[in-house]
């Protein structure tokens, strides 16, 4: 009979190998599947004197090829991987965005500074004016296209970041479950490599929505977000939760809720898809919105304060050509109260007081008091300095203001200050009538006939207004544009001439002095005079103080040549239907003029060069989230490589081990014949 039980022993262990390679076959396309192998053993061998015979051979485990470290690796390249594809899914639409011409702001700039070349080029020209306000409407409805976009491409991200926390949740919950079921069959004596496969596979899947470290402990996998953070631990898991960001509701943060707590892990969530979204909206979208929001507010603010300092052709001074940037909605959207913040604590009113000196920063305030607070620049935490809510007027930092309404704030409470975010979507074109295009300098002067000597007015030499117009203080930009209406016109008269100086009055329309000074005849003179402002009546125009003093307005001119004694200049406000073009031409300076980031050791730059370091920005990003993107994918590859020559199954491998079991199996089955004839044979003979 030993002879039959040998048989049976190696029939027994052909059809179980037999079993197990079919097996690695038909899974040979099931992802995570690790390739098992039978392990066979002798059974005890019988003792016949000093001889052991053996008795066959018994299973002793169906084993998976499996290595922890390849494993481990290949969970880690996925989270590379799919971190590094979805950045790069991000920033190439947005790289494409304003690079292109068609939809970046660079072909709206040109086309409108163009436009103003050509106003310039026809002052009086109805066509052209119409044309350049068409331009300019076109140039602030591309700057709210282009900011569209990006907001849509913020709520994407909002809207993928709680899918992913879904599905995040749902393999969480899975690996718990698997945990328990292992754990279950291990402490019963088996080995369940299924549960084991399908526990590592959805750890993999797992790692491609967030970066996640994974350590085995009693036979489970624990699994930590971030820098330490539980999501499962055994067979209990926690859940990720999207959420609206307590500082900023615009942006979604993500916590994990434990149950009796919760807490934000917005900022340690790195790797997978979600912390790739994460890095793309910290690192690109952000600063791109912040930083199209200071070229738009420098375009409104620029253009506004030189649209003031002209004339239009009805003979007024210019109105604004966009929206006030320190209208009242603008200024409460540059402010965000945390949630939580005290009852009644308010908020910041923000006033942009100088748009060159705006960095593309967000800035965080920490109240220390009730009128106290601390000022630091995001994202590097730069501490700014401390501050209180009663200095008058509020201090100018990094070229905006503060100033806490609606209630007072308590130690603890913090705001986020975003000075440039939203000003692409606000810009407007607010002008409608191209008559109030301001092309016209405000004060022009020109000899008065009968006049004698070689005095010339260089054409660079006309008067220029250096009295600059605050155009958010209506009220004082009002008074003097109307003051300047009724003390004008004035003169200039030079005294005897043939010394070496020649001294010269400058008298208002009555003929009272109002000034005087000396020239040097014979070579170029800058006069530098000031206006001491009436109204209709000859009244003073004051300002209210304190102290109460007369407003004024400044100017300069430059004049050449030899005056003849009692030559005169008349310096007057430029007429309706004004062909004069000074004004444009300084509008039109703002093409190359140094205007955005004026605060930085580089005192500057123009507003192509500060849109084209935007795009020059966004695209070396974008090239480099391509070669990362392409590099993760060979190391994943690689990885996944690896993994599979371990633990893959290898159909040519398994076809020859599907013939070797078929063999075995079959002189198994001769054993077992054999053992039959010689026990049919010795029956025979008795």
């Amino acid at each position: 009979m030993s002879l039959l039980n040998i048989g049976m022993s190696g029939l027994s262990a052909s059809q179980t190998a037999l079993m197990t390679t079919g097996n690695n076959i038909a899974n040979a396309d099931t992802s995570g599947y690790s390739r098992q192998q039978t392990v066979q053993g002798t059974k005890a061998s019988n003792q016949f004197g000093n001889v052991y015979i053996g008795t066959g051979t018994t299973l002793a485990d169906v084993r998976r090829v499996y290595n922890s470290y390849l494993d481990a690796q290949l969970q880690t390249t996925t989270s590379l991987n799919s971190d590094s594809a979805a950045y790069a899914g991000q920033i190439s639409p947005l790289d494409a965005l304003l690079s292109d011409s068609g939809t970046g702001l660079n072909g709206a700039l040109t086309k409108f500074f163009a436009s103003v070349q050509n106003v310039n080029a026809k002052p009086g020209d109805d066509a052209s004016r119409q044309l350049l306000l068409s331009d300019a409407q076109a140039l602030s409805n591309r700057f709210n296209s282009i900011s569209s976009q990006l907001t849509q491409q913020n709520a994407n991200v909002n809207g993928n970041l709680a899918d992913m926390a879904d599905q995040v949740n749902k393999l969480a919950a899975t690996v718990a479950q698997l945990n328990q079921k292992i754990s279950e069959v291990s402490n019963a004596g088996g080995m369940p490599n299924d549960l084991l496969d399908a526990r590592n596979e959805t750890v993999r899947q797992l790692s491609t929505f967030t970066g996640a470290q994974v350590i085995e402990r009693d036979g489970n996998l624990d699994v930590y977000l971030g820098s330490g953070q539980p999501l499962v631990m055994g067979s209990t898991v926690s859940k990720l939760e999207v959420v609206p960001s307590k500082a900023d509701p615009s942006r979604s943060a993500i916590q994990l809720n434990r149950g009796s707590s919760t807490i934000d892990v917005t900022s340690v969530m790195t790797g997978g898809e979600m912390g790739g979204l994460l890095r793309y909206r910290s690192t690109v979208l952000d600063p791109a919105m912040n930083e199209l929001g200071r070229v738009a507010l420098v375009v409104a603010d620029q253009m506004n304060t030189i649209q003031a300092q002209g004339i239009d052709k009805n003979g007024d001074f210019g109105s604004n050509l966009f929206n006030s940037i320190n209208s009242a909605a603008q200024m409460a959207q540059r402010s965000i109260a945390t949630v939580g913040n005290s009852a009644g604590s308010g908020n910041f009113d923000v006033t942009i007081e100088d748009s060159g000196k705006l960095t593309i920063n967000d800035y965080k305030v920490t109240f220390t008091s009730a009128t106290d607070y601390t000022l630091q620049r995001l994202p590097e935490g730069t501490a700014m300095g401390a501050f209180s809510t009663l200095t008058t007027p509020p201090p100018v930092i990094d070229g905006f203001s503060m100033k806490l309404t609606g209630g007072t704030a308590a130690a603890g409470d913090t705001f986020k200050i975003t000075p440039t975010r939203n000003a692409a979507t606000n810009i407007k074109t607010e002008m409608t009538d191209s008559k109030r295009l301001a092309i016209a300098a405000p004060l022009g002067a020109a000899i008065a006939a009968g006049g004698s000597g070689t005095l010339t007015i260089p054409a660079s030499g006309q008067p220029t207004l250096t009295t600059q117009f605050d155009i958010y203080d209506s009220a004082t930009t009002t008074a003097i544009q109307n003051g300047l209406k009724t003390s004008t016109p004035v003169k200039i008269v030079f005294g005897a001439a043939g010394g070496t100086t020649q001294t010269y009055q400058m008298l208002d329309a009555q003929g009272n002095p109002l000034s005087s000074g000396t020239i040097v005849p014979g070579q170029n003179n800058t006069l530098s005079l000031t206006i001491p402002l009436v109204d209709a009546s000859g009244a003073a125009i004051n300002d209210p103080g304190p102290p109460v003093v007369q407003r004024t307005a400044s100017f300069d001119m430059t004049i050449a040549g030899s005056p003849g004694t009692s030559t005169a200049i008349n310096v007057s406000l430029s007429q309706p239907g004004s062909l004069d073009n000074r004004n444009g031409t300084v509008l039109a300076g703002l093409q190359t003029k140094q205007t955005v980031d004026t605060g930085s050791a580089s005192n500057g730059i123009s507003l192509n060069d500060a849109y084209g370091k935007l795009v020059s920005g966004v695209g070396a990003k974008a090239a480099q989230g391509k070669l990362d993107s392409a590099a993760t994918e060979a190391i994943l590859a690689n990885a996944k490589g690896a993994r599979d020559s371990l633990s893959g199954v290898d159909l040519d491998e398994e076809t020859g081990n599907l013939v070797k079991y078929q063999q075995y199996y079959t002189a198994s089955s001769q054993i077992i014949k054999a053992a039959q004839e010689i026990f049919s044979t010795l029956i025979n003979s008795l």
